[in-house]
């Protein structure tokens, strides 16, 4: 008998690897499916209609809204982003662990709705190393990138809403450490990565991105 999949919601910071993170998941175990989001921000270089996201207009977006189309959704620095529900819905019940890439806004609205739901915050080893990587894309300018940290700064309020925490370091190394957790996640709560466990982590990154802000005002 195929059990139901567990529905896992994947949130971080702008800049802190979730999409290598997933991408990497799901080459490695197959019981994965990434759920597609939907947004009106225009495709980055080598990005796909149907692959990395469905791209949308406003008012594409604003009609499937009326039409209850989303599991949840949210505007995040200017644009509109949410979960189409009808995939989401397919692929739990054919037993596939569903992860949804989304920020902190729709992550709690997806809690509401399926508090079953295992929320993970991906998190970086510090400030400086998310700072470099959003520099190390290429694709924004300095005044973006300041705005994406000024967001991280709130984002950084509820990350104790979150189940679980993961350090996104070295790559491999997170990989598994997520997979096994999951595996575990199906048969019994697991603290280990719980976020008790990096409080004084938390409150460093908190102070850093706080310092970052109060400098650019």
């Amino acid at each position: 008998m195929k059990h139901k999949g567990l529905l896992i919601v994947i949130s971080g910071f702008s800049g802190a690897g979730k999409g290598t993170l997933m991408k990497k998941l799901l080459h490695d175990y197959e019981q994965y499916a990434l759920s597609i989001s939907m947004t009106t921000r225009a495709p980055r270089e080598g990005e796909e209609h149907g692959r990395e996201y469905f791209f949308a207009t406003k008012e594409q977006f604003e009609d499937k809204i009326k039409q209850s189309g989303f599991i949840e959704y949210a505007q995040y620095c200017g644009n509109y982003y949410g979960t189409p529900k009808d995939y989401v819905e397919e692929q739990l019940e054919a037993g596939k662990d569903v992860i949804l890439e989304i920020e902190i806004q729709g992550a709690m609205k997806v809690k509401e709705k399926f508090p079953d739901a295992i929320l993970l915050f991906v998190m970086p080893p510090s400030i400086a190393v998310l700072h470099q990587r959003l520099v190390g894309r290429g694709t924004e300018t300095e005044s973006v990138i300041m705005e994406r940290l000024m967001r991280a700064n709130e984002e950084a309020v509820g990350i104790e809403e979150y189940d679980y925490i993961v350090i996104n370091d070295d790559l491999e190394t997170c990989v598994k450490e997520l997979h096994e957790l999951l595996v575990r996640t199906h048969e019994e709560v697991d603290a280990q990565y719980h976020p008790n466990k990096f409080a004084e982590l938390i409150e460093n990154i908190r102070e850093e991105l706080s310092g970052l802000v109060k400098g650019e005002k």
